[in-house]
């Protein structure tokens, strides 16, 4: 046993001497959030964490960076490429909320970027050809490694694109494949805005079939979009990592490769958290995301008297104080008997003591109003039967449900508006933001309701709505939850 601990030890030692490391560091979801909370987090973080750490690196990103607070909303997310940019990042794909600001929105914000974006399934419709900003892949020489990134757009963006189109991620994952491989590559890297588990927008995702398909050509997946944490998952050999959102965290990949022959041989990933006080902030990165700060943001409207949390603390309830409390103000603003909000949508808790308007920007920073329209009972069944399982997507004012869960599957099924059970035949008056009442994202089923159907609430935001509560309702107080309970 002694010798062979010695052999192994050597074989240890040989491997590592004819090993190469290379390191890449990985964000998602940033949203906007360029500065700490809580003493965690930001993009000085995160440059004093790469600027410190081995070199040269690659810096790479899954993208929605495009908007999610008030300097990303306000600058259509200009403020979000200068400040990567500042920070060195070496490349990027195209997110959902890219398109917040629409097809014309698009263009703009990736011109300004100073690295490139990646989509090997995003073309213009009249040419069908890569926008002349876009490329499909790009290959990193990191100290004599050459790293292959290859990128992938979400396909569902948050607004519908008239100029663009998205093909098969898959489809075109393989046809890139092979023009990477004729260049023949160290380390094949795939960027996607897509996770390998998608339990918040009710769809299915594509991303773990990149390891069952492209296992041993495909060696690193970085995903993101579902705002999950994902670190040393292997699929068919292929590490998969996902980093959270918020740049409250940022992943390390560590690859080696053969020193003489190049040729890949491992790769496994660490999750660095952001907290200030262990990595410290770049000072040069620290000054400038502090001038990019909006003004007007420190405007009071009232105080939390705790902190009131988006997550439920009960397992049996899948509905949140914050989630209710918001979904009581649009339906008051609606004047509806029910309300219906989607969870996704509040971006972060509220603290306890003074709320202000950055704070009622980053908890909801999308200018959603408030659509309403009449459905019958059927239709409540199908929404809520839909939405329940994996996780409750939605969040409902005016209306309880109770089930079981059987293996996935949503059982005893039932649903009471104002203590009575919905009736599949009677009407009901029904609000929720505009964006899901058109069918955006997790509100698909509102597209069975026809446009016309719908009235908008003028005048009224999602985020008035919570400015307007703050108001009246200071200190706003933790609501009790069980609008939804799920029975063993």
């Amino acid at each position: 046993m002694k010798k062979l601990s010695l052999l192994s030890v050597f074989l240890f030692v040989a491997a590592a001497l004819f090993a190469k490391t290379t390191v890449i560091y990985h964000t998602s979801d940033t949203h906007g959030f360029y500065y700490p909370k809580k003493g965690q987090g930001g993009f000085a973080a995160l440059a004093s964490v790469v600027k410190n750490g081995p070199q040269p690196y690659l810096l790479l990103d899954s993208g929605d960076f495009a908007n999610g607070t008030a300097e990303t909303k306000n600058s259509k997310g200009l403020k979000s490429a200068a400040l990567m940019n500042a920070v060195g990042y070496h490349a990027t794909t195209i997110g959902n909320h890219e398109f917040d600001f629409r097809d014309a929105g698009v263009e703009p914000l990736v011109q300004n970027l100073k690295f490139p974006v990646l989509a090997a399934n995003f073309f213009e419709r009249k040419t069908d050809k890569y926008p002349p900003w876009i490329l499909p892949y790009r290959i990193f020489d990191v100290e004599g490694v050459d790293v292959a990134v290859i990128g992938l757009a979400n396909r569902t963006p948050t607004n519908d694109d008239k100029t663009y189109k998205f093909t098969n991620p898959l489809s075109a994952l393989k046809k890139t494949l092979k023009d990477v491989e004729a260049q023949n590559p160290d380390v094949v890297v795939v960027l996607v805005h897509d996770g390998l588990r998608d339990e918040k927008h009710g769809t299915q995702s594509y991303v773990a079939k990149i390891g069952k398909k492209f296992g041993g050509r495909v060696h690193v997946v970085l995903g993101g979009h579902v705002h999950n944490i994902v670190q040393n998952e292997y699929i068919n050999g292929v590490l998969f990592v996902e980093s959270g959102c918020y740049i409250q965290n940022v992943s390390k990949i560590t690859v080696e490769t053969d020193d003489e022959t190049g040729k890949f041989v491992s790769a496994k990933s660490e999750l660095i958290p952001l907290i200030v006080e262990k990595v410290g902030e770049d000072e040069e990165i620290a000054k400038y995301a502090e001038s990019l700060k909006e003004p007007g943001m420190d405007e009071v409207f009232g105080e939390a008297a705790v902190d009131i949390s988006r997550f439920s603390s009960v397992p049996e309830h899948k509905d949140s104080p914050l989630n209710d409390w918001i979904a009581d103000l649009g339906r008051t603003a609606a004047g509806t008997q029910i309300f219906v909000h989607n969870n996704g949508g509040t971006r972060t808790d509220m603290e306890q003591g003074p709320v202000t308007r950055r704070n009622t920007t980053d908890i909801h920073p999308f200018d959603n109003g408030i659509v309403k329209m009449t459905v019958d009972g059927k239709f409540l069944k199908y929404l809520v039967q839909k939405s329940l399982l994996p996780r409750s997507l939605f969040t409902y004012s005016g209306m309880t449900i109770t089930y079981r869960n059987k293996k996935g599957k949503v059982k005893d099924l039932q649903l009471f508006v104002d203590g009575e059970p919905v009736e599949n035949h009677k009407t009901y008056t029904l609000a929720t933001n505009s964006y899901i009442g058109h069918g955006g994202s997790e509100g698909w089923p509102f597209k069975k309701i026809k446009d016309n159907e719908k009235q908008e609430v003028p005048g009224v935001t999602i985020r008035s709505v919570l400015e307007n509560g703050l108001r009246t309702q200071s200190p706003v107080k933790l609501l009790p939850t069980g609008r939804i309970v799920e029975f063993k």
